[in-house]
């Protein structure tokens, strides 16, 4: 499809186009919240797998700082397209 064509169908439909911009911010971030989310689970598996639960009843073994702060980001990341995904899909239905 030429750029010209693409063009047409934004300038056609802009609430549309908008919507579809929403979308890829939506999809982006909740991906990015599930991945994370793996990546907390299989990393703690590892550190109870590798320290055989010697720690107090009660206390989860720790994850790593850099790993931990890495983790907090993508979080904090997720949850920002989420939420401008959800100003975008708002400013869609004022246009």
């Amino acid at each position: 499809m030429s750029l010209q064509a693409l063009w047409s169908l934004v300038v056609a439909y802009p609430q549309q186009s908008i919507n579809t911009l929403a979308l890829l911010f939506g999809l982006a971030g909740g991906w990015l919240l599930i991945a994370t989310r793996l990546r907390e689970q299989r990393a703690m598996a590892r550190l109870v797998a590798e320290s055989e639960l010697e720690t107090v009843e009660g206390d989860a073994p720790a994850m790593d700082e850099p790993t931990r702060r890495l983790n907090q980001f993508f979080n904090r990341f997720g949850y920002a397209c989420l939420s401008l995904a959800l100003a975008v899909s708002w400013f869609s239905t004022r246009v």
